[in-house]
């Protein structure tokens, strides 16, 4: 019988690295510090115009007067977009650098959501041992963390080895034009990193296939792309229509889009994330994914039944916006649809539109691209040094966590960082189950302080780990 490697290949656990202790800090004041970050309405809306500009200075002030070591002992850079670059310089240049990242922006909250929020969501509400708000998780638990983790460091008396440059995109949520920005400061500089490290992933509590704790290290991203599908026709009065109108060949045009899907492939990222959970599981897990030749069919009709996992396994298409005739008795001369793409690591934006156009065949539809497409993240190494220094560190957090990459679904700012770092990641250790992390972007964000803490204490050890 032929039997497949069943183990991610090159995985490295970090058993070999000796981690540095964090050094001492105040977890009260941390957890107030992270209640008045909060606070500070860092909104970015999908018209950049209504964001309120002024709340970035109070967040760079206040991020300035909280943690007078650490700034003391980097210097910062406010790039004109209100992205934040600061650097620590190391004792050696001849070592490459870090790079930590954390954007500064959060979501809005939904009009007319707001009483459904247990506390109002930029109350930064210290309770039931959390703190709550919008940002709480996204993404400025990792903002304070790391900020945390830094002025600890400098109190301290560390002096790094290694530079560190801290990233701090303003627009995260809105396109991350700003790490972008920063990116092209580094790379004008000569910048590249050992490794980079932003948000995407977590430690997942009740994880698919184990039913228990995974420390789920994301070693690259989906690609991002929305398709625009138009219908144009002549228009005219709804009570006398023609055989097809606009709005019906847009109809037919998107629904034969999505019925064609992409189909799973146990490839990639997700293919090493399930060979790493078989191989906890045992039995019968174990052999099928052994053995992919055979039971692949299988495998993927079991990854389909869920939205979540599925998407690691394909190019996902997600039609989510229509627009037609601004009356309703007035047939549209143009109707539009819009289609959003998560492109899969092994496809490319000429994939989905060359799809598109087989899916539509000889519709009078006209298909073009609302911005140009993202594509998909190159694939970071699971052996190299930085790899194994993030999962030293993670793993004395959670040692009881099975050690997985995986592929970020979503996208972050470190995507940007590619061209200035040999390897990119996105991971942070905060303990959640499946429930608990549909609340990104929802309502009830709030972070529970034991993770906070253990926030903290990860990138203070990978920080003097990487860098002493």
């Amino acid at each position: 019988m032929r039997t497949a490697n069943f183990a991610p290949a090159n995985l490295a656990d970090g058993s070999d690295v000796t981690l540095a202790a964090a050094p001492a800090y105040d977890l009260d004041a941390a957890v107030r510090h992270l209640s008045a970050a909060a606070q500070i309405r860092t909104i970015s809306h999908q018209n950049p115009t209504d964001n309120e500009s002024a709340e970035w200075d109070r967040l760079h002030a206040w991020l300035a007067s909280t943690y007078p070591a650490a700034h003391a002992a980097m210097t910062r850079t406010i790039l004109p977009n209100r992205t934040l670059v600061y650097h620590w310089p190391g004792s050696d240049a001849a070592l490459a650098p870090i790079i930590v990242m954390a954007h500064q922006d959060v979501v809005p909250v939904t009009e007319g959501t707001e009483g459904d929020w247990k506390y109002p969501p930029f109350s930064g509400q210290i309770a039931e041992k959390a703190v709550w708000g919008r940002g709480t998780v996204d993404d400025k638990g990792s903002l304070v963390g790391l900020f945390e983790a830094l002025e600890a460091l400098a109190t301290a008396g560390f002096q790094p080895k290694r530079g560190i440059y801290l990233v701090s995109g303003h627009d995260e949520e809105a396109g991350g034009s700003g790490a972008i920005a920063a990116a092209a400061k580094l790379k004008a500089e000569g910048v590249k990193a050992i490794f980079t490290i932003d948000e995407g992933s977590l430690v997942l509590t009740d994880t698919p296939v184990i039913d228990g704790p995974a420390i789920m290290i994301g070693i690259g991203e989906k690609g991002y792309a929305t398709l625009r599908v138009t219908a144009n026709a002549p228009g005219g009065h709804s009570s006398m229509p023609p055989a097809e109108t606009g709005v019906t060949v847009l109809a037919k045009a998107v629904l034969a889009i999505a019925d064609d899907p992409f189909p799973l492939e146990l490839r990639g990222p997700g293919l090493s994330m399930i060979e790493a959970l078989a191989a906890e599981k045992g039995g019968t897990t174990k052999m099928a994914v052994a053995n992919r030749w055979l039971f692949a069919p299988l495998l993927k009709r079991q990854l389909a039944d869920s939205p979540s996992t599925a998407a690691a396994f394909h190019t996902t298409i997600a039609p989510t916006m229509l627009e037609g005739s601004p009356k309703e008795n007035v047939l549209p001369q143009s109707a539009n649809a819009l289609i959003n793409y998560r492109i899969a690591p092994w496809n490319s934006s000429k994939d989905v539109m060359a799809r598109a156009k087989a899916a539509v065949g000889d519709a009078k539809v006209d298909l073009g691209w609302v911005k140009p497409p993202r594509e998909p993240s190159r694939i970071s190494s699971t052996s190299s040094q930085g790899w194994k220094w993030i999962a030293a560190a993670a793993r004395a957090d959670a040692p009881e966590g099975v050690l997985t990459p995986t592929l970020v679904v979503a996208g972050t700012d470190s995507r940007s960082m590619e061209p200035v770092s040999e390897d990119v990641y996105r991971f942070m250790p905060m303990h959640f189950t499946l429930k608990e992390a549909g609340m990104i972007h929802g309502t009830n964000e709030h972070i529970a302080i034991d993770s906070f803490k253990r926030m903290i204490d990860f990138y203070a050890r990978l920080i003097a780990t990487s860098t002493g």
